[in-house]
């Protein structure tokens, strides 16, 4: 394999060429936004499926499993397939990446969405405890499984995907728009959670309107499929190709002879990412509702709107790491979150007004997760850069994001901070990471273009 050099913060080129091709000065053209739309899109409604599930867990709790189980148990078993979901990721990332690097990134782009949207449908149409027994969790876990298959290999795959089409120069907001996409999707499901619990009755939740969003989930799926067949495949894919470098051993035995280093740092971004979208996002509704009584529509208004800054948190932060490099967003960020998640959860139960106020800021600063796509794509080179990423990053969130609702659920029975204390502590972990060479260095897009930080040139290091 070729040596490839690293840019600081940042900025990448490849080993020394007689000139820069004219690409590096590139900016988004019209090819570039029809990219980033159609991924950001299909991003968001894959991600709508895989968490719809969350905000109904109450609801799906209480359907499919006994009603004389305890309700902490009963609350316990509903997350743990919630979890199953992201155990399951890091085998189909793994087997969808390792086709990516040898047939190509659109493939396997477009195939990690269909594999999403026919559970979440199927989700909507089974049967519960009350007419199939047993039955009905153990098919609900097996989706649950498929979901996160899917899930496993999209994520990375359009992290991938994106970073090597953008131009180089505006890499971190690219990958930045994709991101608030993808968080678009849960941003979604808050605003179908709201809007059902608005205008349904508990009794016609319970009964029949939980099966609209996963129905509704799967059908736009489907549409997203087709209209991923719209894309092109990736220069950077191309040129391998075109060189015949793409991987010729098993992606994955190179990852892990001779990138180690890099994997374990993907990991452990990985793990704050998941603290801050797994708490903040996905499981504090739930913990709003069943420790401090908060009503369900209060609380998913309030959550949807910790999405929305949610998602503009990552266009800041992808755009910002353009301009001021990633290192010095992650301080910001990751220091902000640790700050605001105190701000936030000692403030409960509070007023509407505080409510909002206060998740809202948290979720601008989760937004921070941004950064952990723009370090980790560039953590490896082409040839094993979807491999890479996405054993690292799967990996990691099988383990620490499909654990954490089963872990709180245990640690809230001791101490009803525990959600404040895991993010905070996380918080700090990135921030430390910040430090670490590869928040500012990292390998080569494609040859010969590297990505400029603050609008002028980057100094290389090799």
């Amino acid at each position: 394999m070729t040596p490839e050099a690293t840019l600081h913060d940042g900025a990448q080129t490849a080993p020394s060429a007689p000139s820069a091709p004219p690409s590096t000065s590139r900016t988004l053209g019209a090819s570039d936004y029809k990219t980033l739309a159609l991924s950001a899109l299909g991003g968001t409604l894959e991600f709508y499926d895989f968490v719809i599930y969350v905000f109904f867990a109450t609801v799906v709790g209480a359907l499919f499993f006994p009603a004389d189980m305890p309700d902490w148990l009963r609350q316990l078993q509903t997350f743990g397939i919630f979890a199953a979901g992201y155990l399951a990721r890091p085998v189909g990332g793994i087997v969808i990446a390792h086709f990516g690097d040898i047939f190509g990134r659109k493939r396997m782009f477009t195939l990690s969405i269909f594999l999403m949207a026919a559970p979440t449908l199927v989700i909507g149409l089974l049967p519960t405890y009350a007419s199939i027994g047993v039955a009905a969790p153990l098919l609900l876990l097996a989706m649950r499984v498929l979901q996160g298959a899917a899930i496993g290999g999209e994520m990375p795959g359009a992290w991938v995907f994106v970073g090597e089409h953008v131009p180089a120069r505006r890499y971190g907001f690219g990958i930045g728009m994709l991101t608030s996409g993808i968080t678009g999707g849960i941003l979604l499901g808050s605003l179908v959670a709201v809007a059902i619990n608005r205008h349904y009755s508990p009794e016609q939740v319970s009964g029949f309107a939980w099966r609209l969003p996963f129905i509704l989930g799967g059908v736009f799926g489907l549409v997203s499929v087709y209209l991923r067949r719209f894309l092109h495949e990736t220069p950077v894919f191309k040129e391998l190709a075109g060189r015949r470098t793409v991987a010729r051993e098993l992606p994955l035995r190179t990852v892990l002879r001779e990138h180690r280093l890099a994997c374990v740092y993907v990991a452990l971004l990985t793990w704050v990412l998941s603290a801050a979208i797994v708490v903040v996002v996905l499981y504090t509704p739930t913990y709003l509702q069943k420790v401090h009584h908060i009503p369900a529509a209060l609380a998913l208004e309030a959550n949807a709107l910790a999405t929305l800054t949610l998602t503009l948190g990552c266009m800041l932060a992808g755009w910002a790491s353009d301009r001021i490099g990633t290192r010095a967003v992650m301080l910001v960020g990751w220091g902000g979150l640790f700050a605001t998640a105190y701000l936030f959860y000692t403030g409960l139960p509070g007023t509407p007004s505080t409510l909002y106020a206060h998740y809202a800021l948290v979720g601008l600063f989760v937004g921070t997760i941004a950064t952990v796509p723009i370090a980790g794509v560039r953590a490896f080179p082409a040839p094993v850069r979807f491999t890479g990423l996405s054993f690292a990053y799967n990996m990691s969130y099988a383990v620490f994001g499909g654990l954490t609702p089963v872990i709180l659920t245990l640690w809230l029975q001791r101490d009803s901070m525990a959600p404040a204390h895991y993010v905070a502590v996380l918080a700090g972990l990135g921030f430390l990471l910040a430090f670490l060479p590869l928040a500012a260095r990292g390998h080569a897009m494609r040859d010969g273009v590297a990505p400029e930080v603050g609008g002028g040139s980057a100094t290389m290091s090799r």
